[in-house]
């Protein structure tokens, strides 16, 4: 367990609601603003002034339309829907500060390598080297059905493809150029020196790419990769693959379940279990004491409705819970999955029988993360808590209003978690990059035991020289 303060992202998504049902019906809310840059940039500058790590965006490219067989509760709710890309707010946000950092989500099912590894190179340059890539295989079926697959690709098989595509993304961040390909040499009319610039030359089973990079080496190379699989498969990507792992469970106990399993399987590849930072999704409610803190919550769930909340856990799990009696046990209901939620909530308390209405209020604020509620001491009882029991190393912070959730944290709670040791009070000046602030000042690139390392040693400084053994394959070992 690390003494380490713990590290802080705002979870957010481009839209007027993410997690928390019936956001948008608050006063104070104001999700509608997603379309107003300036509200992206005012918001990255009330984290930089707070030293929050960074804004981690979530986001999808389907919509939820398994309830009722309809997007239209998720529609009248807000829920994560309408949403816009996250990538096109980061430079904005970037320009007005100089330490935050940003993870942004993207999913490789929907977006070929070549084009993906050309976006974050040029993320991380106009970041200054302060992006993170969120790496998801995406679940939704109306992404498949507008995106031209038709129906979802299996979950193993979208696993496989991504190992291959990892390694089509390294390549052309680490291989391709040498870091003193630009020479800019005017008297010679080279802006380029074309020798120490090589193509990948990829042949594999999903990706053909034989060409060179679009883009110069950026101050990372390699975005900080960032990765959220729960399932056995996710967890053997990311263990290969992940810098951070984002988990999204509902007590500390169950969190550290994962957490171990976690780092067993980093250290299963020969990494250092402890180089993955573990960030746990978390909905923090803050008043001057633990009264007003309840009756700030009891407000937020007034505004948090039935279907709104349902019609999120249904586009997440697949489960429609529409035909089921609201009050009706659910081991009793006669759908399909029932049985399935239901053991899944009542490992989160097992002195409850679930009904579809429980999981409602339950999930209605903060998603299926866990929410604490109460005053700056009670708040950082519980975060220290979690990083004891849980053994996580920070949080993704999510809100029942945004920006003003935040804010709440940031005027309430962080002055008391700095006290205790909980929270840094200024950022570390050397740390230009979003991977120094993980790793420590000089960590620009990915760690020695990293598979993007193996690829960048294989990249030999001599000029003229073939970067890449026969066959068009670096010596990466990819697991299926």
């Amino acid at each position: 367990m690390s003494n380490q303060p713990l590290k802080f992202f705002a979870f957010d998504i481009c839209a007027p609601a993410h997690l928390t049902a019936g956001s948008w019906r608050d006063a104070l809310d104001e999700g509608w603003r997603y379309t107003d840059l300036s509200y992206w940039t005012d918001t990255a500058r009330m984290l930089e002034e707070a030293c929050f790590d960074g804004i981690f965006f979530a986001d999808t490219v389907g919509y939820h339309d398994v309830y009722g067989g309809s997007p239209d509760a998720a529609m009248r709710d807000a829920a994560q829907f309408p949403v816009s890309e996250p990538a096109l707010v980061v430079p904005a946000m970037a320009a007005v500060t100089r330490h935050l950092g940003f993870g942004v989500t993207a999913s490789l099912t929907y977006e070929q390598p070549y084009a993906l590894a050309r976006k974050f190179s040029t993320l991380d340059h106009l970041t200054d080297g302060r992006v993170g890539w969120n790496i998801v295989t995406s679940y939704n079926e109306s992404a498949a059905r507008n995106l031209g697959l038709g129906t979802q690709i299996p979950h193993d098989a979208r696993y496989d493809m991504a190992d291959e595509y990892l390694e089509v993304c390294y390549k052309l961040w680490e291989g391709s150029w040498q870091e003193d390909a630009v020479i800019r040499d005017r008297a010679a009319g080279a802006y380029l020196d074309p020798r120490r610039i090589r193509p990948v030359q990829h042949q594999g089973a999903y990706f053909d790419v034989p060409g060179i990079h679009l883009c110069e080496p950026s101050p990372q190379r390699t975005p900080v990769l960032f990765q959220a699989g729960a399932s056995s498969r996710g967890r053997t990507f990311a263990a290969r693959n992940a810098e951070a792992v984002f988990v999204n469970t509902m007590t500390p106990e169950l969190t550290r379940r994962d957490v171990d399993r976690i780092r067993t399987a980093v250290g299963g590849t020969g990494r250092d279990p402890r180089s993955v930072r573990i960030l746990a999704l978390i909905t923090v409610i803050v008043a001057p004491t633990d009264a007003q803190a309840w009756e700030k919550y009891e407000r937020h769930l007034r505004h948090a409705g039935y279907e709104g909340a349902l019609a999120r856990f249904a586009g997440w799990t697949g489960i429609d819970l529409s035909t089921v009696d609201p009050d009706t046990p659910l081991e009793h209901a006669d759908v399909e999955g029932c049985r399935s939620v239901a053991e899944m909530f009542s490992k989160a308390d097992p002195s409850r029988t679930w009904t579809a209405r429980q999981i409602a209020e339950f999930i209605g604020i903060g998603g299926t993360g866990a929410v604490i509620v109460g005053s700056p001491r009670t708040v950082a009882a519980e975060l220290r808590t979690w990083r004891e029991v849980a053994d996580v190393d920070g949080f993704n912070l999510s809100y029942a209003t945004k920006p003003g959730g935040w804010r709440d944290f940031i005027e309430l709670a962080l002055p008391e978690l700095r006290r205790q040791g909980l929270a840094r009070e200024r950022y570390d000046e050397g740390a230009a990059t979003l991977r120094e602030s993980f790793y420590g000042a000089g960590r620009r690139h990915t760690l020695p035991d990293h598979p993007a390392s193996a690829v960048r040693r294989a990249r030999t400084p001599h000029l003229g020289a073939d970067t890449f053994p026969a066959g068009g394959h670096v010596p990466v070992t990819v697991s299926r």
